[in-house]
């Protein structure tokens, strides 16, 4: 099923392979982040982070998936969150 796209604020999204062989975990995404339940989402073989609500935590973030080894495009994502309200974004893999 695919995952909305909350619009106002950025959100990121992981290969749950790339995540899951660079040894990343939620636990250290909450900590980090203070997420919610519906902040960190995952449906097949995507990880849906977001909204993320502060500038320098995303950008932290950013920073962290990249020293990880994550390339970006290829293994990651992100959607600035800059659309009208009134059109939703659904993200899926095949």
């Amino acid at each position: 099923m695919p995952l909305p796209i909350p619009a106002g604020n950025p959100a990121l999204l992981i290969r749950k392979s790339a995540f899951e062989r660079t040894g990343l975990t939620r636990a250290a995404f909450d900590e980090a982040l203070g997420l919610t339940p519906d902040e960190f989402r995952v449906e097949r073989d995507l990880v849906l982070i977001g909204p993320i609500h502060e500038e320098s935590s995303f950008q932290s973030l950013l920073d962290q998936l990249e020293a990880a080894g994550l390339v970006y495009f290829q293994d990651y994502f992100d959607l600035g969150g800059n659309w009208p309200d009134w059109l939703s974004l659904w993200a899926s893999t095949d």
